[in-house]
């Protein structure tokens, strides 16, 4: 039973501050063969984040897009992830992002280290990151956040399995980099208020979503898709359309 005292206080009231502008990236390499619209060219990835740049805004981490809010900053920071980890983001992603002095957050699957997009039924196959190339990534000023184990849906997983996919997948990759690891990212999108308590309850700090529906809060980030198709056109119509749709987020300034 509660005290009188615990009864009569006041609920807490979490700050509820604008939606951050998350982009969402996957592969970045030859796109002739791309039935799930997940891959951009090398020169593409480069006009988008020159767009960016020609209005006042860098590409970032999560993370530090994240700390920046907290300290009442980052209004021209923007949210880089990219998603399951394909190899060639060394080769084609990172070189872009080191030119044009941002960073980002790559979101790879313990999982699968040196396998392929094997979830995809359709589309080419794709090699996955070694942990070598994960901690050269990392070497590079990369955050390294998790997207579970191997890609499943967790609102599908039992218990056993959701706990594998989220804490697991933590200590595996902590383990691997010798970092922190702060950051995770639903496979698929999937999400739900379960998978949710079993993310935070892991020790993340922050949780990707794409459109978490009814749910708020930083382990429900919404993020936006960008593909080969999002000319300046288009990026300027999602930023505002982002700006104008995204209701306020529960838990960030």
């Amino acid at each position: 039973m509660p005290s009188s005292v615990e009864s009569a206080a006041p609920a807490r009231t979490l700050p509820c501050g604008p939606a951050p502008w998350i982009a969402m990236y996957h592969s970045v390499g030859d796109c002739s063969d791309d039935p799930y619209r997940i891959t951009v060219t090398p020169a593409r990835l480069d006009g988008q984040l020159r767009w960016l740049r020609g209005r006042g805004l860098r590409g970032v981490s999560v993370a530090e897009l994240l700390a920046a809010r907290a300290r009442g900053e980052g209004r021209d920071l923007v949210g880089l992830t990219f998603d399951d980890g394909y190899a060639d983001f060394l080769d084609h992603a990172l070189p872009v992002l080191t030119r044009l002095d941002c960073t980002a957050t790559l979101f790879v699957l313990p999982g699968r280290l040196g396998g392929d997009n094997a979830w995809d039924p359709l589309g080419p196959r794709k090699p996955l990151l070694t942990a070598d190339g994960i901690r050269r990534a990392a070497a590079a000023g990369v955050e390294i956040g998790s997207h579970g184990l191997s890609h499943v849906d967790l609102t599908r997983a039992d218990d056993a399995l959701l706990k594998a996919e989220t804490a697991g997948s933590l200590a595996a990759l902590e383990e691997l980099t010798g970092a922190p690891v702060r950051g995770f990212c639903y496979p698929y999108g999937a999400v739900d208020r379960r998978a949710v308590r079993a993310v935070r309850e892991a020790g993340y700090g922050y949780a990707c979503a794409i459109d978490p529906g009814g749910l708020s809060g930083p382990h429900v980030l919404p993020r936006v898709h960008v593909g080969q198709n999002d000319t300046a056109v288009r990026l300027f119509l999602k930023h505002r359309l982002h700006r104008l749709r995204r209701r306020p987020v529960e838990g960030l300034r």
